[in-house]
């Protein structure tokens, strides 16, 4: 059957006709009169005359167009589906009527899919960054937790290592004041992998040189050691501690100011910053006697013994007549005398200075013997103006120091070297020579007491012998050769 559909907007219209003298006004002669029909009903006739015509327009017909009517269309089954689709009846060419709503159900599933992969994106993509953001969460939470707790142990060991030393002879500062000396840390002398060195001025006046750890290793072991064993000493060839910070995560040493810096600056030839600043042959003897004397200082002078671990050019530093100063404690270990021997799990120093005896056990005990080796390394170069291991020069046999200073002095060759102006100096490079070749040596036992590198420095030549040539060089530099290597260790026993 087909289906009646109500066409709205053509029901129940009305309106309301103007009357016939507003239609034709300019007519005269309009007269209204009364029609009587067979039927017995009476027709409203209204008669206008002209000239030519009378026209007389039959008033039901006006009733007939303003009366009130419904319009009923009759459609096929398809054409209601088409138009339940969003379909539209159009003109074929044949005449016939068809559905236009092909284009439209393909535009309209094309949408309903793209709107679906999109939602399930949109879906996928806030469950994954839900997802996400608890896991950072966590994990954040995880290592926030764990660095509260590395922190919190790092203070605690730190704060009972202060009260169980009791007073240290040195003050201690509040943050603030670190940066009220610092001027806000204005002017930076120099960085490390510990953190940064800047100029300071202290309430009195006195200039200092502020070292500002940027974090701790371990539990705080290397802050310790500085403070412990510094404060513990006091020698005119140990840089002088004057006050510490340690307040929550801001940890600072504050050390005597000395103007020429680091030894470093001054003995490279191939260093461009020290071209006005070369060292005379006396200045170098008097330097290398002023570092012997301080070692000696720390491993017999103090009430406990102190192995540094870290001797080279750039741990020491110059005041302004040139006198040496130790620094830089951070891998310093203290001992008491009858326990010199120091077994270590892992190495101590800086590759080019570090004892055979320290990164493998087959070559003795770790001991103060083992900063003579560092302190024989770096004697060498102060008097080669260079590395010890130098893969830059022309001859093969050149490239490690110590074995081509050790080749001249056996065939009693002139030792080549630059800037030796009269006897004393000649005298005062043998005597350096002589003396790291013995500081050097591989067996621990073979290396003098710093004692001993003292009175060879300070004796006669004459007295002085060739030592057993070192058969074994020192590690090979690698891209990191100024890295410092630190490890765990524990005291032994001597037996």
């Amino acid at each position: 059957m087909p289906k009646s559909f109500y066409c709205a907007s053509m029901g129940k219209m009305s309106r309301k006709l103007p009357s016939v003298e507003s239609i034709w006004p300019r007519y005269k002669g309009i007269s209204r009169g009364t029609d009587h029909v067979s039927d017995g009903s009476q027709k409203e006739s209204i008669q206008i005359k002209t000239q030519k015509q009378s026209i007389q327009i039959k008033m039901n017909c006006f009733h007939s167009l303003s009366a009130e009517f419904d319009l009923e269309v009759h459609v096929s089954d398809d054409c209601s589906s088409c138009y339940g689709r969003g379909g539209q009846c159009v003109p074929g060419e044949t005449g016939k009527f068809y559905c236009d709503n092909a284009g439209k159900s393909l535009d309209t599933g094309r949408k309903r899919l793209k709107v679906i992969v999109i939602a399930t994106l949109s879906a996928g993509i806030g469950v994954l960054m839900v997802t996400i953001c608890c896991f950072k969460r966590q994990f954040s939470s995880i290592k926030i937790i764990k660095f509260w707790k590395k922190e919190t142990l790092t203070h605690k060991s730190v704060e009972a290592f202060l009260k169980n030393h009791g007073p240290l002879g040195i003050r201690r500062y509040n943050y603030s004041d670190i940066k009220t000396m610092t001027n806000s840390f204005k002017d930076k002398l120099g960085q490390g992998g510990y953190g940064g060195v800047y100029k300071g001025k202290l309430q009195d006046g006195c200039l200092v040189a502020v070292k500002v750890l940027k974090e701790l290793k371990g539990n705080g072991e290397e802050f310790i050691n500085e403070v412990a064993s510094i404060s513990r000493t006091s020698h005119v060839n140990i840089v002088t501690l004057k006050g510490f910070c340690f307040e929550g995560s801001k940890r600072a040493l504050i050390y005597e100011f000395l103007p020429n810096g680091s030894l470093e600056k001054f003995i490279y030839k191939g260093n461009t910053s020290n071209v006005d600043h070369q060292l005379g042959w006396e200045t170098l003897y008097k330097i290398a006697v002023g570092i012997a004397r301080g070692l000696e200082y720390l491993h017999r002078g103090c009430n406990t013994r102190i192995l540094h671990f870290d001797i080279k050019p750039h741990n020491i530093l110059l005041d302004e007549n040139f006198c040496p100063k130790i620094s830089d404690f951070g891998l310093a270990k203290i001992c008491p005398r009858e326990k010199s021997i120091i077994s270590t799990l892992g190495a101590r120093g800086t590759i080019g200075y570090i004892a055979p005896e320290v990164f493998c056990r087959n070559f003795g005990g770790v001991s103060h013997k083992s900063d003579v080796y560092s302190y024989g390394m770096m004697v060498f170069e102060m008097v080669g103006g260079r590395k010890n291991i130098d893969v830059s020069v022309d001859c093969t046999s050149e490239i490690y120091f110590p074995h081509w200073i050790y080749k001249r002095l056996e065939l009693d060759e002139e030792l080549g070297l630059q800037g030796l102006l009269n006897e004393a100096d000649q005298e005062g490079a043998r005597k350096m020579i002589l003396v790291s070749l013995w500081c050097i040596q591989t067996n621990p036992s073979n290396r003098p007491p710093m004692s001993r590198v003292v009175e060879m420095l300070e004796g006669s030549l004459d007295s002085l012998q060739i030592p057993p040539k070192p058969f074994l060089s020192s590690p090979p530099r690698s891209p990191v050769d100024s890295s410092t290597i630190m490890g765990s260790s524990q005291y032994d026993s001597v037996s």
